[in-house]
């Protein structure tokens, strides 16, 4: 009787403990070869097609980094560019197996049981834009404004609390159509162009002179930018993690440029380089709960880069944007920012 006992207990405690199996969204992805990725469709810096109509930009990158983790190569991921309202319908619809185009997190959206928000890309936060002629200085003095925003999106939400909160009156342009919205500004139908503020940083960049449009310097609101995947637990892990050994690279110095050289020099780094690229490591252990290449880490660093890498290709100093990643909320904790790079053992 105590030999069935103890064979029985121990069939439970196997039950308990059995690898871990890749989740059906992750399986269509590797049976397929290709993971579609949503972004939007034209906006400079975060995804624009080139001459070639290949997506460039820093939203772009996190689709690549998903491939990359995933399939072992960053150019598997099918990037497609849609509207904002279209990309979170698609992903409930399953018409996607993720989005990488400036979703804010809300906690009514994160409790769609359609979609699942992984991890935030860029702390943003909206603000205004205006042409210079209006002459005003301040969204305080915005007082019977024209406001042009997206349908559908935070924005229109952010901006009643934000006036309302002071009293102060306008009139709202609501435009689902990114063009539509922004030929309505740059016309002059609308006094205000609201949006998150590198939005507004890109969007200003397709006018005919960008120097008649300045940014007012509030920022009303908290926008964590997300990326969204179908729900499913193996998937969002893959992605989770892709995105903190960018963040881990960036915490050991680590670029495209130089992780080949260390890892052919991995007896001299320190552990927490061994456990992110080495044969025997914590990645590779979790490639093989989650049946990814064993070397996605690797290929992750070596096929997009380390996070800092995309930021500056794509926002920093030496693009129009002329972002200072150091001087901002997304640079690591270590450099007061607000990214944290959890720990891979």
């Amino acid at each position: 009787m105590k030999h069935i006992l103890t064979s029985a207990l121990l069939l439970s405690m196997t039950a308990f403990i059995a690898p871990a199996h890749a989740g059906p969204i992750l399986d269509d992805i590797k049976a397929n070869d290709k993971l579609i990725c949503l972004v939007n469709p034209n906006s400079p810096g975060f995804s624009v097609p080139d001459s070639q109509g290949i997506y460039q930009g820093f939203n772009t990158d996190f689709c690549r980094m998903a491939a990359a983790a995933i399939l072992g190569d960053a150019n598997k991921a099918d990037i497609r560019g849609i509207g904002f309202s279209d990309s979170m319908k698609t992903i409930v619809a399953g018409g996607a197996h993720m989005a990488s185009r400036s979703i804010t997190e809300t906690g009514t959206r994160d409790a769609d049981a359609g979609m699942a928000f992984v991890v935030t890309t860029f702390f943003d936060g909206q603000g205004f834009m205006v042409p210079n002629a209006l002459n005003v200085s301040s969204a305080k003095d915005l007082n019977g404004a024209t406001v042009c925003a997206e349908d559908g999106s935070t924005t229109l939400l952010n901006i009643a609390d934000w006036f309302g909160d002071r009293g102060i009156e306008y009139r709202i342009e609501n435009i689902a159509d990114k063009t539509a919205r922004l030929e309505a500004f740059f016309s002059g139908k609308c006094d205000v162009y609201a949006s998150d503020v590198t939005a507004l940083l890109s969007d200003r960049l397709l006018s005919k002179d960008p120097s008649a449009y300045s940014i007012l310097p509030e920022v009303i609101s908290a926008e964590p930018l997300t990326l969204v995947t179908q729900p499913d637990q193996a998937l969002e892990s893959a992605v989770f993690w892709a995105f903190q050994v960018m963040l881990n690279a960036d915490k050991f110095g680590i670029t495209s440029k130089t992780v080949d050289k260390i890892v052919a020099d991995l007896e001299n780094q320190p552990k927490g380089v061994k456990r992110l690229f080495a044969e025997d490591s914590a990645t590779a252990e979790m490639a093989d709960k989650l049946g990814i290449p064993k070397d996605w880490a690797y290929k992750v660093i070596s096929q997009v880069g380390a996070y800092s890498e995309v930021f500056e290709r794509h926002l920093g100093k030496g693009t129009p944007f002329a972002l200072d990643l150091k001087n901002s909320s997304n640079a690591l904790v270590a450099d007061g920012g607000v990214m944290y790079a959890y720990p891979i053992r």
